[in-house]
């Protein structure tokens, strides 16, 4: 598919098939293409914890997620993402090299999951990324250590829906020329 093309028809999906199921393989396919991300310093922070199983997914659904975010990712595989603090955006000794700290591996975290959605629309999967979640009982029942910043929940599957493409602002409302 053309890239721009791949860009305009990526949607946040929020119902997926339960007649179709997302592999191992696809998973590794699509962390793969995340990996060829920039990040800070290539320190390479983004971490990603995947839960393919249907009882592991019942449970994080159901312990993890908030009712609104665990009907929208039934029937799909989650990937909850974290960084290692305190390593983008720092130097050797652990001192921030900029006002932004940890700001980094948020940002580069961030670049990471945009190629994941995007590898995944191009293989037709569908996506969700989902910031409302309990980061601590994710922590705890994935086994998540301590340094590492839980981020999101990704909801990944096959969609049993088609949203249509929303308005987006145009380039002079948000860039400035000089």
């Amino acid at each position: 598919m053309e890239f721009q093309k791949l860009i305009e028809s990526r949607r946040s999906i929020r119902k997926y098939d339960g007649s179709k199921k997302v592999t191992k393989e696809q998973i590794e396919t699509l962390i793969s293409a995340a990996t060829e991300a920039p990040s800070w310093k290539n320190s390479e922070t983004a971490r990603y914890y995947c839960v393919l199983s249907d009882e592991m997914t019942k449970r994080v659904r159901e312990e993890c997620l908030p009712g609104f975010n665990r009907e929208r990712s039934e029937n799909a595989a989650l990937l909850v993402t974290t960084f290692v603090h305190t390593r983008a955006g720092f130097d050797k000794e652990g001192d921030p090299d900029n006002e932004v700290g940890n700001g980094w591996g948020f940002y580069d975290l961030g670049l990471h999951n945009e190629i994941l959605l995007l590898k995944a629309a191009e293989l037709g999967l569908g996506s969700l990324v989902m910031g409302i979640r309990d980061g601590e009982k994710l922590r705890e029942v994935l086994e998540i250590p301590e340094s590492e910043i839980v981020v999101s929940v990704i909801a990944v599957g096959y969609p049993a829906e088609a949203p249509a493409r929303p308005k987006r602002r145009a380039v002079e409302d948000i860039a400035k020329f000089f």
